[in-house]
C-alpha cells in the first residue's frame, strides 16, 4: 500500500463517523441498520439543506453534497441490495458490532469515507481554490479580470500537456528517421521499399527473436511475447509501427505505443486460459445475440457493422475483437463469396439501414481490388446513405493510404445521396505523425471525412495526456469522434480506468479545449445494447460499492422510453488502486483528488 492510500481505514472512517458508529453498533438487525443508515441519510440531507447550512457552505459544495447523498441513499435500498449481491448497510453494522470483514479493502474504505465526507459539505474539492476577483467586478473591468484567471487557468494544464511529447515536435521526428534506418538496415531493405505498404505487411514481426533485433526490449516484454507466442495468440507488428517506440528500456515517453501491440502478462494468461471458448468467454459485447444473419451485428435501427475481412496488420491487444481473430494477415481472413453475398442482400432487405461500418478485421488490407469489389456490392443498395470504413492503418501502416486508394473510395461518393467515411483508433499523441498527417490529407482532399475512436485507458488517462490527443487529430484533419470507456473485458483489466477518472476528464480537461477539438462524446459501451452516453447521470445509477472498491453500476439501455429493455449492472475497477499505479508512474494522486466526486 502506498502513503497516499494508507490514509484510508475503517479506523479512520468511524473516527470520523461516531454518531454513526454509536447507533449502528446497537442494532440487532441488518434492517434496523439499513433502516438506520436511511435514517441518516434523509437526516443529513435535511440538514445540509436547512437555511442555516445554505449560508455556510459554497453552492458548488451543496450540489457534491447533492451527489453523494443520491448515492448513498441508493446504496441503502434494498433493491439495489439485491441487484448488487452486496450490503454497505450489513457492512458498516458488522463493522461497527467488532465482526471481522477481511473483505472490506483500503479501496472500499476510500470510497466510503469519500462519500460520507462529501455528504457533510466536507468533500474538500474547492479547499484550494480562491474567491475570483472578477465576481466582484462589473463591465470590462469584469471582463479583463476574468481573461487574466482563463489565462492562469490555461497556464496550468498547459504545465501537464508539456510534459507529453507528441509525433510532429521536429526531436521525436528526427529520433523515428534513426529507428527507420536501424530498421531498414536489419530487414536488408530500400528507402522506397519502406513506403510500400505490401513490403510493410510481408514484413510484419511475428518472432521474439526477430522483434529483439529491430527494437530494445525489457525482460517483462520478452516474457509476455514470448509466452503469447508459445499460447498461439495473434501477435504481430509492421516496420512502421516499430520505428514509432524508443530504442530503450524504460517506456517513458512510448508507454501507449508499446502497451497497444505488446501484451501484458494478465492478458495472456487469461487469453491462454479460455483458448479453446474464446467466443463465450471474451465476447463482452454479446456480438452473438446482436448477428442476424452472419458477418452483420445489428444494435441500432439506422446502422449495421460488416465484418467481411477478419484479421489486421497487427492485433490491438485490448482489442474488442480478439476472440475472433486468429492470427496476424490470416490467409483465411476473408469470408466466403456466399457469406458475404448473404450478408449484404440481408442490409438490402432492411431499409431502415442508411449505414453499413464495414470493419472487422481491417478492411483496408484487401487489396484495392477486392476492396472495389465489396463497396460496390454495398454501394448498389438504393438506400445506403453511407458507408464508413473502421480502419487502423493510418496509424499503423499510413502507407497503405496511397493516392490509388484515396480515389477508389472517393468514387463512391454521391454528394447530397452518399457519403463515404473513415473511422480510425489514435490512441496517443505519440502515433500522431507526418505520415499519418499526409495520409489523412489524401482522404479529406477528395472529401472523404476522418473521424477518431480514441479508448480512454490507463496509458492515456494522465492529467491532460487524452487532452492533448484530441488537439494534435484534430490537427491532423481528423475529428474526435468517441471517446469509449475501457470495457470490462476480464482479460484486458490492466488497461482499465475508473469511469469517474472519465468523467473528470471530460470536465475539467477536455472543456478547457476549443469546442471543435472537443468534439468526441465520452461512452461506456453495454453488453448487447450498445453505447450509454456517459454525459447524462440519468442513464445510469451508482447502486454500491464493493468491498474491493469498486463502484457497482445500473446502466439503462438507450431506447428505455421507446421499448422495454433489459438493464445491465457491471462492475467499475476501484478508484484507489488505479491512483496507486499512477502514483508508480510519478503521478501525485493529490492532483487527482476530485475523482471521488464523479459518479
Amino acid at each position: 500500500m502506498t502513503g497516499y492510500a494508507e490514509q484510508f481505514s475503517e479506523e479512520v472512517f468511524f473516527k470520523e463517523n461516531q454518531l454513526l458508529w454509536n447507533t449502528l453498533r446497537l442494532e440487532t438487525s441488518l434492517s434496523s441498520a439499513r433502516r438506520t443508515l436511511w435514517e441518516w441519510v434523509n437526516l443529513t440531507e435535511f440538514r445540509q439543506y436547512s437555511e442555516e447550512n445554505r449560508r455556510l457552505l459554497h453552492p458548488l459544495e451543496l450540489v457534491v453534497v447533492r451527489d453523494c447523498i443520491r448515492a448513498l441513499r441508493l446504496m441503502a435500498n434494498n433493491r439495489k441490495e439485491k441487484f448488487a449481491g452486496f450490503s454497505i448497510a450489513k457492512a458498516l453494522w458488522d463493522v461497527a458490532c467488532g465482526r471481522e470483514r477481511p473483505d472490506l479493502t483500503p479501496a472500499f474504505w476510500a470510497e466510503i469515507i469519500h462519500l460520507f465526507r462529501g455528504a457533510y459539505g466536507r468533500s474538500k474539492v474547492y479547499q484550494r481554490f480562491k474567491k475570483q476577483k472578477a465576481d466582484l467586478l462589473e463591465g470590462r473591468e469584469a471582463a479583463i479580470e476574468r481573461s487574466k484567471e482563463l489565462d492562469e487557468l490555461w497556464d496550468e494544464s498547459q504545465m501537464f500537456t508539456n510534459r507529453y511529447p507528441h509525433g510532429l515536435q521536429p526531436e521525436i521526428i528526427e529520433k523515428r528517421e534513426v529507428n527507420r534506418h536501424r530498421i531498414l538496415k536489419n530487414l536488408n531493405a530500400s528507402a522506397d521499399q519502406w513506403g510500400d505498404w505490401q513490403w510493410q505487411l510481408r514484413n510484419v514481426t511475428r518472432e521474439e527473436q526477430q522483434l529483439e533485433r529491430l527494437i530494445t526490449l525489457n525482460d517483462e516484454e520478452k516474457a509476455c511475447i514470448g509466452m503469447a507466442l508459445k499460447a498461439k495468440l495473434p501477435f504481430g507488428v509492421t516496420p512502421y509501427y516499430l520505428s514509432l517506440m524508443d530504442d530503450s528500456f524504460d517506456r517513458s515517453a512510448d508507454h501507449a505505443v508499446r502497451a497497444q501491440v505488446f501484451p501484458d502478462r494478465h492478458y495472456v494468461e487469461r487469453m491462454s486460459v479460455h483458448r479453446g471458448e474464446r467466443d463465450e468467454a471474451f465476447d463482452f459485447m454479446l456480438e452473438r445475440d446482436t448477428s442476424p444473419v452472419e458477418l452483420i451485428t445489428r444494435r441500432y435501427a439506422s446502422i449495421v457493422i460488416f465484418k467481411p475481412y477478419n484479421t489486421c496488420p497487427q492485433i490491438c491487444v485490448y482489442c474488442q475483437r480478439n476472440w475472433e481473430i486468429d492470427d496476424v494477415l490470416e490467409h483465411r481472413a476473408l469470408a466466403d463469396v456466399g457469406k458475404i453475398k448473404r450478408a449484404i442482400e440481408w442490409i438490402g432487405e432492411h431499409p431502415a439501414i442508411k449505414e453499413v461500418l464495414i470493419t472487422g478485421g481491417d478492411p483496408l488490407v484487401l487489396s484495392d481490388d477486392g476492396l472495389d469489389k465489396l463497396l460496390q456490392q454495398i454501394a448498389s443498395i438504393e438506400h445506403i446513405q453511407r458507408i464508413r470504413i473502421g480502419s487502423r492503418t493510418p496509424v499503423t501502416l499510413p502507407m497503405r493510404i496511397t493516392d490509388d486508394l484515396a480515389g477508389l473510395l472517393a468514387g463512391f461518393r454521391v454528394p447530397g445521396k452518399r457519403e463515404v467515411a473513415l473511422v480510425t483508433h489514435v490512441e496517443h499523441p505519440y502515433e500522431v505523425t507526418p505520415d499519418l498527417v499526409e495520409a489523412i490529407e489524401k482522404l479529406k482532399s477528395r472529401g472523404i471525412s476522418a473521424y477518431n475512436q480514441m479508448v480512454f485507458t490507463f496509458e492515456n488517462s494522465r492529467r491532460f495526456e487524452a487532452s492533448l490527443l484530441r488537439k494534435m487529430v484534430k490537427l491532423a484533419g481528423i475529428d474526435p469522434y468517441y471517446t469509449f470507456n475501457m470495457k470490462g473485458k476480464e482479460e484486458t483489466q490492466r488497461f482499465r480506468v475508473p469511469m469517474a477518472r472519465l468523467l473528470q476528464e471530460q470536465k475539467e480537461e477536455a472543456r478547457l479545449l476549443s469546442g471543435l477539438d472537443r468534439t468526441d462524446e465520452a461512452v461506456y459501451n453495454v453488453p448487447r445494447l450498445g453505447k450509454n452516453y456517459l454525459r447524462a447521470s440519468q442513464h445510469r445509477d451508482l447502486i454500491s460499492i464493493l468491498p474491493d472498491g469498486s463502484r457497482l453500476y445500473e446502466f439503462h439501455p438507450w431506447e428505455k422510453q421507446m421499448m422495454l429493455q433489459q438493464i445491465f449492472v457491471i462492475p467499475d475497477v476501484p478508484i484507489l488502486p488505479y491512483l496507486e499505479r499512477l502514483e508508480e508512474r510519478g503521478e501525485d494522486p493529490r492532483s487527482y483528488e476530485s475523482i471521488w466526486y464523479y459518479y
